[in-house]
Parts: structure tokens; C-alpha cells; sequence
């Protein structure tokens, strides 16, 4: 088993638990063990778009983890949050209602090249502790302002007290943070209330499946059939046609000079047989990450 599951997580499943999921599926349906890893961590408190990486898909993981993302989520507004969700406790409150508008007209402000910074109730490190661990214990954390991209930011739906928008952003972008400044520069202050991550790289809710459909298939023993293969997670990048004796020479990491392909990241195959992820410079091909399949 070499590939990739895409679960549509519900509300309250972190993401480990999305990975023991799967892994217990497999003992379901009697596959062996594999690894199992998830591309991307996504809150509890939101749905959606989940990858899970089996076997030799485990090795893209991370690059899961780089890739863009697509959310819809809903601002509350009139009430700011410790963690900037429905999860926390309100700490500011305001009654100031933006309109439509008023919405519309500063999207702009949060589209193309921004900052912010990441709620307190994260999962990033502040001196090797996590920043929720912290924030739970009662400590003020301070997080370092970061550079992140919304390559687009619309409304999608009104409401009279909140606003729910669909957002295409980069690696590293909270959605809550988003949430937040929205509503601050609006005059006003807000927290998220509905967060649906859509796409994650190239896997999209249509790939998605329950846990309930997971568990089904693991009974039939027909899970192969819901498997994507491992090329779904590089379909952004070209494929390398390899002979060989070129899938033999990478396999033993050698360096395949005089090749004639363009320069970056490619997807070295032999016929349908993934071999490698390789980076191409000048002709010469070296292997990023080997597949043993």
C-alpha cells in the first residue's frame, strides 16, 4: 500500500487521530502495517481536505506541507476570542456591525503579500515548548510576525452580525489570524466560528472521504480501490522518463548527467513505476527522495 487517502475530517478529530484512523483501517482489512503520516496539520475545529500519506507517499508529507491552501470559513462578528475561535474565551467585544460594504471594501487590503501574526493558540515553538501549551498555562505569548501570501480573499456569504468568505492562501497562513485583522480594521473585533479547508496542495473535497466510508471500505477489504497513487501528491511538477539503466544508476543515488530537461523538480519514472523525486540543474539529475516500492 503506496499512496495517498484523502479524508474529509469532522469537527473535532485533530489530525493524529485522522493518521490512527487510517492506520486501524488497514489492520481492518488485513493490509500489514504501513506508515502512515498526514500532510498538514488542520485544527479540531475545522472540517475538510485532509491528506493522508501511506507507505512511500509518506516521504511527500512534508511537501504537503509547503503547498497552498483553500479554505471557507466564518467570521462572528462583535466578540474577539483567546484562541480566535468558537473554542476560547471572549476577551474584547465590541458593537460595531460592519456592513457589506464596508466587508468588500477592505478585502483588497488582505490579498497579495501580507503579514501576521499566528494566534497564541498554535502549534508553533517558543523556546522548543508548544505556543498553545503555553497559552493554556496562563503565559503571554508572543509570536513573531511572519510573510504570507492570500492569492484570493471573497465573500461568499452575509449574514447580519457575520461574513463568510472563501480564501486561497500560502504555506503558514492562519485563517484565524485573517479573521482577526479583518475585523480590526473594520472598526470591530471577531473570531472564526466555521473553518472548511477545500483543497490542500492538489487533493480537493471531491477526492475526500468520511470516516464512516473509511470504515466501510476497511470491512470490504477494498480500500485499494479509494487509493490514490503516490504521483497525486506531485502532479505540479513534470514527469521524467527514465530508462533503465537511468532508474537503476538514481536508485543507487548516483547523478544522471546530460540529461535534457528543464531546470527543478521532476517526477523520475520508469514506464508507470514512480523511482524519484529529483531536482534537475544544468543536465544533471540528483535524487531528492528515493522511493523503495
Amino acid at each position: 500500500m503506496h499512496g495517498w487517502l484523502i479524508l474529509d475530517k469532522p469537527l473535532g478529530l485533530g489530525s493524529t487521530q485522522g493518521v490512527s484512523a487510517v492506520k486501524r483501517a488497514l489492520r481492518t482489512g488485513g493490509y500489514g502495517k504501513a506508515k502512515v503520516g498526514h500532510g498538514g496539520t488542520l485544527d479540531p475545529l475545522a472540517t475538510g481536505v485532509l491528506p493522508i500519506a501511506i507507505g512511500e507517499a509518506t516521504k511527500l508529507a512534508g511537501r504537503m506541507l509547503d503547498s497552498d491552501k483553500a479554505y471557507d470559513f466564518t467570521i462572528r462578528f462583535g466578540a474577539q476570542t483567546d484562541t480566535l475561535d468558537a473554542e476560547g474565551k471572549v476577551v474584547a467585544t465590541s458593537d460595531v456591525r460592519p456592513t457589506p460594504a464596508a466587508i468588500e471594501a477592505v478585502l483588497p487590503r488582505f490579498t497579495g503579500a501580507i503579514e501576521q501574526i499566528p494566534p497564541a493558540y498554535s502549534a508553533l515553538k517558543v523556546d522548543g515548548q508548544r505556543a498553545y501549551d503555553l497559552a493554556r498555562a496562563g503565559e503571554d505569548v508572543v509570536l513573531a510576525t511572519r510573510n504570507v501570501t492570500v492569492h484570493e480573499l471573497v465573500v461568499v456569504a452575509h449574514g447580519s452580525d457575520e461574513a463568510t468568505l472563501s480564501a486561497h492562501v500560502s504555506k503558514g497562513t492562519y485563517i484565524r489570524s485573517l479573521a482577526r485583522d479583518i475585523a480590526l480594521t473594520l472598526g470591530t473585533v471577531g473570531h472564526v466560528t466555521y473553518l472548511r479547508r477545500t483543497r490542500a496542495g492538489p487533493f480537493a473535497l471531491a477526492q475526500a472521504i468520511t470516516l464512516d466510508k473509511l470504515d466501510e471500505v476497511a470491512k470490504a477489504r477494498t480500500l485499494e480501490h479509494l487509493l490514490l497513487p503516490l504521483s497525486a501528491g506531485l502532479d505540479d511538477i513534470p514527469a521524467l522518463s527514465l530508462t533503465p539503466d537511468q532508474a537503476g544508476a538514481l536508485r543507487q543515488g548516483r547523478v544522471l548527467a546530460g540529461i535534457a530537461a528543464g531546470d527543478g523538480q521532476a517526477f523520475a519514472m520508469l514506464g508507470t513505476d514512480p523511482v524519484a523525486l529529483v531536482e534537475v540543474q544544468d543536465g544533471n539529475v540528483r535524487v531528492v527522495r528515493g522511493f523503495n516500492l
